[in-house]
C-alpha cells in the first residue's frame, strides 16, 4: 500500500510540475506578445526629426473628431486593410499649424491615397490649416495614385499635384439618395406607426413612402447645391481655374474623355487639375530632386511621429498656466445611458460635465458637437448638465463639426456662443417617433397574440398587438410637446420667439453659412476659433486646452491602443471579411435608413434625428 501511495504522489508531483511549466510558458508568451505590440505601437513615433525635411501627411480612413472605441478583434475582422480606420482632424490641424513655424520642416508631402473621406466640413477645417501653412512660403506637394472627390479637395491646396498615369480624378458632384421600404414593409405586413412634427422632418419617410416628398426634395436639393457651390468655388480658386470650370468638366466628362482617347490622367493634366503625371518610381526620383535628401533618399517625418515630438516638447516646457479650457467631444448618434466613444451617451457626456464642474482649474468649456441627433431624452440630459456648468459662471462655447442637427442642435442651445463651419449641417429642429408593430406579420405565420389588461392602453407597448387610437394620441401628444419645448429652447438661446423659430424649423436643415444669416449660430469658424472665443468669454489669456473624455478602464485603453496592430496581423493572415469592400459599401448605403431602428432607446420613443444630413 505504501509503494502505491508513493507512486501516486510522484505522479501528481510530476503532473504539477508540467502544469507549472505550461503556466509559465503561457505567461511568457503573453509578455512577449504585449512587448511586440507596444514596440509596434511606438516604432514609428520615436524616429528623430531630420534637420531639414518634409512633413509626410498621409491621413488614413475616415476623418473624425473622436476615435470610435471598437473591440480590437471585432475591428480587425471587419477591416479590409491594416491602415488606421480613422484620423483625428485636430491631429492634422495641429501638425500643420506647428510645422508652419518649424524651421526643420521645409515642405509638406501630402499623400491622400489612404484617405476614405470624412465630410465637407472636416475638409474645410483642414483647408484652413493648409492655407495658414502656405503663408509660411513652404511648398505643399500632393501625390496620389487616384484622387476621389474628397481627396482632391485637399490636394487642390498643394503648390504641385502629381498623378499616376494610370490614375484618375473622380469628380462627379454631390448627391443624396435614400432607399425606401414602404412596399417591402407592406409585403412583410409590418405596420409602422409614425409620429412627427415638421413637414421637412424626413427621417420617417422611407417607412411610409416609396419616394422622396416634395418638401424633402426641395430642402435636400438646396443643401447639396450650396455645398457643391462651396466645393467648386474653392477648387477653382485654389487651382486658378475660371469660374464654372469644374461644373463644365463634370457635365461634359463623357465627351472630354472621349476626345482624350479615354486617358483620364492626360485629361486631368490638360484641364489644369494636376501639374505632373508620373509613375511611382518617377515621382520618387522627382521628390529626391526637390526635397532635402540624405543617404540617397529624401528626408521626411510621418505625421504620427511629428505629433509625438510636439507632445514631448510640450511636456518638457515649463507650464506656468493654471487656467484650463476643457474640450469635450460629442461625436456620433445621441443614445441614452453610458455609451462607448464614437456615439454620444447621454450619461457619458453628463458625467464628463459633472467632473468638470468640480475642477477649479477649468475656466471655460468648448463642446465639439459632431452629431445628427438621436434620443430626445439623452439630448436633454446633456443640455441639463451643460446648464449646471453655466450656473457656476463657466462659459460654454459650442463648436459645430460636420453636423450639429436636431438633437445635436438641442444640446447647442445651452451655450454662451455657437461657432460653426460654413459647411456644417445644422438646424433640423423637428421631432418624430416611430414604433413598428408585427401583429399582421405574426398572424401570417400562424402566430396569434391574446390576453387581458386592466385598461385600454395596457398593451400599448406590445409589438405583437395593434396600436390603439388612444396610444397613438398619447405618443403624438408627446412628440408635439417636445417640439414646443424645442422651439422655446431655441427661442430663448437666440433671443427670438417660438413663432419666429417655427418659420425656420419644421425639420429644415441649413448650412452653417445660412444658419448664421438666420441667427441660429453666432460665428463662422473652426475648433481653434471656438477655443479662443471660450477663453475670451472667461477673461483668460494664458491657458492650456485639456481634452476631456469618458474614463476608460486600463484594459479598454490598452485595447484601443493595440487594435491597429492586431488588425494588421489578422489582415496579413488573410482573415479579412469575406464580403468585398465595394459590396460592403453598397450594403451599408442601402440599409442606412434602417440604422435608426437600431437606436430606438429613448424611454418615451421620441427622437431628434436628422436623416437629411448627407455623408
Amino acid at each position: 500500500m505504501s509503494e502505491k501511495i508513493g507512486f501516486i504522489r510522484r505522479f501528481f508531483r510530476f503532473t504539477s510540475k508540467i502544469v507549472s511549466v505550461i503556466r509559465h510558458l503561457i505567461g511568457f508568451a503573453f509578455l512577449v506578445f504585449f512587448i511586440v505590440i507596444i514596440v509596434g505601437m511606438f516604432a514609428d513615433d520615436i524616429q528623430p526629426i531630420p534637420d531639414k525635411g518634409a512633413l509626410y501627411l498621409a491621413p488614413s480612413g475616415i476623418l473624425v473628431d473622436q476615435r470610435t472605441y471598437v473591440d480590437p478583434l471585432a475591428q480587425a475582422l471587419s477591416q479590409s486593410n491594416h491602415r488606421d480606420a480613422e484620423t483625428l482632424v485636430r491631429d492634422v490641424v495641429d501638425a500643420l499649424d506647428y510645422a508652419q513655424y518649424d524651421e526643420r520642416i521645409s515642405h509638406v508631402l501630402l499623400d491622400t491615397n489612404y484617405l476614405a473621406g470624412g465630410g465637407i466640413a472636416k475638409l474645410e477645417e483642414i483647408s484652413g490649416a493648409m492655407q495658414r501653412f502656405k503663408k509660411s512660403g513652404k511648398p505643399i506637394i500632393a501625390i496620389g495614385d487616384n484622387f476621389s472627390q474628397q481627396q482632391y479637395f485637399l490636394a487642390a491646396h498643394a503648390d504641385e499635384i502629381i498623378l499616376n498615369p494610370m490614375g484618375r480624378i473622380m469628380l462627379t458632384g454631390f448627391g443624396s439618395y435614400t432607399s425606401y421600404y414602404k412596399d417591402a414593409l407592406d409585403k412583410l405586413k409590418i405596420n409602422m406607426h409614425i409620429f412627427r412634427v415638421g413637414k421637412y422632418k424626413s427621417a420617417v419617410e422611407p417607412y411610409i413612402a416609396n419616394s422622396m416628398s416634395d418638401e424633402a426634395r426641395a430642402a435636400r436639393s438646396e443643401l447639396i447645391d450650396s455645398l457643391w457651390m462651396y466645393y467648386t468655388s474653392q477648387v477653382e480658386h485654389l487651382r486658378g481655374l475660371p469660374t464654372g470650370a469644374i461644373d463644365d468638366l463634370v457635365n461634359n466628362m463623357h465627351t472630354r474623355l472621349a476626345a482624350a482617347n479615354g486617358d483620364v490622367s492626360a485629361l486631368a493634366l490638360d484641364q489644369g487639375l494636376v501639374d505632373r503625371v508620373a509613375t511611382r518610381s518617377e515621382t520618387r526620383t522627382y521628390l529626391k530632386q526637390i526635397l532635402p535628401t540624405s543617404n540617397g533618399d529624401f528626408d521626411s517625418v510621418p505625421m504620427s511621429a511629428y505629433l509625438n515630438h510636439i507632445k514631448l516638447s510640450k511636456l518638457n516646457a515649463v507650464d506656468k498656466t493654471k487656467s484650463v479650457v476643457a474640450l469635450v467631444v460629442a461625436s456620433g448618434t445621441i443614445l441614452d445611458g453610458d455609451q462607448p466613444e464614437g456615439t454620444v451617451g447621454g450619461d457619458s457626456i453628463a458625467n464628463i460635465f459633472s467632473e468638470i464642474q468640480d475642477d477649479d482649474q477649468v475656466k471655460a468649456v468648448v463642446l465639439r458637437v459632431d452629431s445628427p441627433g438621436g434620443s430626445a431624452f439623452a439630448s436633454d440630459v446633456i443640455r441639463d448638465a451643460i446648464a449646471a456648468i453655466r450656473k457656476n459662471n463657466i462659459p460654454v462655447v459650442v463648436s459645430m463639426g460636420s453636423y450639429a442637427a436636431s438633437g445635436g442642435y438641442w444640446i447647442a442651445t445651452e451655450s454662451d456662443h455657437v461657432v460653426a463651419m460654413s459647411t456644417t449641417i445644422t438646424g433640423s429642429i423637428g421631432v418624430f417617433g416611430v414604433i413598428p408593430t408585427f401583429e399582421d406579420s405574426l398572424q401570417a405565420l400562424g402566430i396569434h397574440s391574446d390576453g387581458v389588461g386592466t385598461t385600454n392602453i395596457s398593451g400599448m407597448l406590445q409589438l405583437d398587438q395593434p396600436m390603439s387610437p388612444q396610444a397613438e394620441m398619447i405618443i403624438q401628444s408627446g412628440v408635439e410637446n417636445v417640439y414646443t419645448r424645442f422651439l422655446k429652447l431655441v427661442a430663448n438661446s437666440r433671443n427670438s420667439t417660438p413663432s419666429d423659430i417655427h418659420k425656420i424649423a419644421q425639420g429644415r436643415v441649413w448650412t452653417g453659412e445660412k444658419a448664421l444669416q438666420l441667427g441660429l449660430v453666432d460665428e463662422l469658424g473652426d475648433l481653434n476659433d471656438a477655443i479662443k472665443s471660450a477663453a475670451t468669454l472667461a477673461g483668460i489669456s494664458n491657458y492650456k486646452v485639456d481634452y476631456r473624455r469618458k474614463k476608460l478602464s486600463f484594459i479598454e485603453q490598452a485595447m484601443m491602443e493595440i487594435n491597429g496592430n492586431i488588425s494588421a496581423t489578422i489582415t496579413a493572415a488573410g482573415l479579412n471579411s469575406w464580403l468585398p469592400e465595394s459590396l460592403q459599401k453598397q450594403v451599408v448605403k442601402v440599409l442606412k435608413p434602417l440604422e435608426i431602428l437600431d437606436t430606438l432607446t429613448d424611454p418615451s420613443g421620441i427622437y431628434l434625428y436628422c436623416d437629411d444630413c448627407p455623408n
